[in-house]
C-alpha cells in the first residue's frame, strides 16, 4: 500500500512537479542544467508556455531515467541472472535477489522497478491526455505536437517492453498467449482507477510495435546538436529500437525490414538515412560522460545535478566503485573463453582489468562518485547483431557474416571470423559476440529468453528452464494488494 500511496500522490503533482523536471539534458545549452526550474506552476497552467511543455517533456525522459528503471536496475537485472558474472557483496539492495532467482514478490527493489515503469507510463499518459484538451490547444505548433506526442509514445513503447521482457514469460514460448502485464493507456488520477486485469503478452507487444511505429512516423529526423541527438528521440531511435522488439519477438523478417532503414546494404555499414550512424573507430569513445557519437544511437544522460544513485549505477555495481559483480573468470562466463576472446581484442583489454587475482573488472563505466556515466541503451552495434541475427534465420548468411565480422574488427583486426556454413554456425557466432560486444548492458538475460534457452545462473547454483516459475519476476506484492484482478 505504501508504494501505490507515493504513486497516486506523485501523479496529483504530476503537471506541476513535472515542471521541474528540467534537468535532463536537451538542445539547450549546459547552463540549462544550473537554471533556476519553475515550481508550484499550477495544473490548469502547465501547458500556458512553449517551455512549460517542453518541461514536461523532459520530465518523461527523467522519470525514465531514474535509477530503479533506465538509470541503472533495467541493465543490471537482466545481467546478473546470467553466466557472466559472480556476486561478491551478497547485498540485498544491489540485486542479490535477482542473482539469486529468489524472485520473492515482495521484493522492494524489484517492486520499486515496476513501479517506477509504470509511474513512468502513467505521466505520459496523462501528458498525452492533457495535451488533447481544449484549453491547451495553438500554444506550439502542430509540427511541435506531433513531436513530442511521439516522444512519449516513444519512451511508453521503451518502458513497456522492458516490463513484460522481465515480468512476463518472453512472446516466442506461445506467440505472446502468456500472461502479460496491465495494460494503461489512461491516466490514473486515484485510488479508484487502479483495477485492471493483466492482458496477455502478444497484446503488449502490440501496443509497444503501435507506440514505436507512430512514433517514427512524427519524431524529427536529427537535432541541431549531437548531445540532443543522443539524448532524446528521434526516427532512427525508433527504427533501432524496433529490431530488438522484433527480435524478441522472433519475427526476423521484420527485423530485417527495420534494420535495413538504418544499414547500408554492405561494408562498411553505416546509416544512408538521417542520423549517419556507423560504428566509431575506437570504442572506448562510446563510454563515459556525454559520449555524443554517431555510435550512440539513444543514451540516457547523467549530471552531478541529477545522478541516478551510487546504488544503482553501472560503474559501482562492476567497476571499483564497490565491486558488486566481477567478471566470472571460470566456466561458462565469456571472459573465460580467451580462445573465442583474445587478449588482440580491445574490448578485453579496454574494458577489463585485474583489481586483484580473485576479482576481474568489467570497467565501461568509471568508478568514481557521482557515477554520472552516459547509460547506453541503443549502440548501433547492437542493430548491426540484431540484423545480422535476423539475415543468418533467412539464410542470408554472406551478409550475416560481414555484420558481425565488422563489429568484430573494429576491435580485433587479427580476429578472423569462421566462414558461416550454415545457420548454426552462423547463430553462434552472433550469440557468441553479443556476449562479449554488449557485455553489462543488459542484453544477457533478454537473448537467453527470446531463444527459450534456460538462465545457467551461478546465483541460483543450477539451470533455470523457461518452464520454471523464477524464470520471469513475479508481479509485485504492492500491485496485488491494491489490484485485485490482476493475475
Amino acid at each position: 500500500m505504501k508504494a501505490i500511496s507515493k504513486y497516486n500522490y506523485i501523479n496529483k503533482l504530476l503537471t506541476g512537479t513535472i515542471l521541474a523536471t528540467t534537468l535532463f539534458i536537451t538542445s539547450c545549452k549546459k547552463s540549462f542544467l544550473d537554471n533556476r526550474p519553475e515550481l508550484n506552476i499550477p495544473e490548469d497552467q502547465s501547458f500556458a508556455t512553449p517551455a512549460r511543455i517542453l518541461a514536461q517533456v523532459n520530465g518523461l525522459y527523467l522519470s525514465a531515467k531514474s535509477g530503479s528503471l533506465f538509470g541503472g536496475r533495467y541493465y543490471i537485472y537482466n545481467d546478473v541472472r546470467g553466466e557472466e558474472f559472480r556476486n561478491r557483496t551478497s547485498n540485498v539492495v544491489t540485486g542479490y535477489s535477482a542473482y539469486q532467482f529468489t524472485n520473492d514478490p515482495s521484493d522492494t527493489y524489484i517492486e520499486g522497478f515496476w513501479s517506477q515503469g509504470y509511474l513512468t507510463i502513467n505521466r505520459i499518459n496523462k501528458f498525452l491526455a492533457d495535451f488533447e484538451l481544449s484549453q491547451n490547444q495553438g500554444i506550439v505548433t502542430d509540427a511541435v505536437k506531433k513531436q513530442y506526442i511521439a516522444e512519449a509514445k516513444f519512451i511508453r513503447g521503451w518502458t513497456y517492453y522492458a516490463l513484460v521482457q522481465l515480468f512476463a514469460k518472453p512472446y516466442t514460448l506461445d506467440n505472446g498467449q502468456s500472461r502479460g502485464l496491465p495494460l494503461r493507456l489512461t491516466p490514473q488520477i486515484g485510488f479508484g482507477d487502479n483495477k485492471l486485469a493483466s492482458s496477455k503478452v502478444a497484446d503488449i507487444y502490440t501496443q509497444i510495435l503501435k507506440d514505436l511505429n507512430d512514433a517514427e512516423v512524427d519524431l524529427p529526423d536529427t537535432y541541431s546538436s549531437a548531445a540532443t541527438r543522443t539524448t532524446r528521440a528521434h526516427k532512427n531511435t525508433a527504427i533501432a529500437l524496433k529490431t530488438r522488439v522484433y527480435l524478441a519477438m522472433g519475427d526476423f523478417g521484420k527485423v530485417i525490414v527495420e534494420g535495413n532503414k538504418i544499414v547500408s546494404p554492405t561494408a562498411p555499414f553505416t546509416s544512408p538515412n538521417r542520423v549517419a550512424h556507423a560504428l566509431i573507430p575506437e570504442i572506448r569513445n562510446v563510454f563515459g560522460t556525454e559520449p555524443s557519437t554517431v555510435e550512440n544511437v539513444f543514451s540516457v544522460p547523467m549530471a552531478t545535478t541529477n545522478p541516478p544513485g551510487t546504488q544503482n549505477q553501472l560503474g559501482y555495481y562492476y567497476n571499483a566503485g564497490n565491486i558488486e559483480f566481477y567478471l566470472n573468470q571460470s566456466g561458462a562466463g565469456i571472459y573465460a573463453n580467451t580462445t573465442a576472446w583474445p587478449a588482440t581484442d580491445a574490448r578485453r583489454t579496454t574494458f577489463t582489468s585485474a583489481y586483484s587475482a580473485a576479482w576481474h573488472l568489467l570497467t565501461k563505466w568509471s568508478a568514481a562518485a557521482p557515477y554520472i556515466d552516459w547509460v547506453p541503451v541503443i549502440r548501433y552495434s547492437e542493430v548491426l547483431l540484431n540484423l545480422a541475427e535476423g539475415e543468418a534465420e533467412a539464410g542470408s548468411l554472406t551478409r550475416a557474416h560481414d555484420l558481425v565480422n565488422a563489429v568484430r574488427r573494429r576491435s580485433d583486426a587479427a580476429y578472423v571470423v569462421p566462414v558461416f556454413t550454415d545457420k548454426t554456425v552462423a547463430l553462434n557466432n552472433i550469440f557468441l559476440e553479443r556476449r562479449i560486444e554488449l557485455l553489462g548492458e543488459g542484453f544477457r538475460a533478454q537473448d537467453l529468453q527470446r531463444r527459450l534457452l534456460p538462465f545457467p545462473s551461478i546465483g541460483a547454483g543450477a539451470s533455470i528452464p523457461v518452464t520454471d516459475s523464477r524464470y520471469v519476476f513475479p508481479i509485485p506484492t504492492s500491485e496485488k494488494l491494491t489490484n485485485p484482478i490482476v493475475e
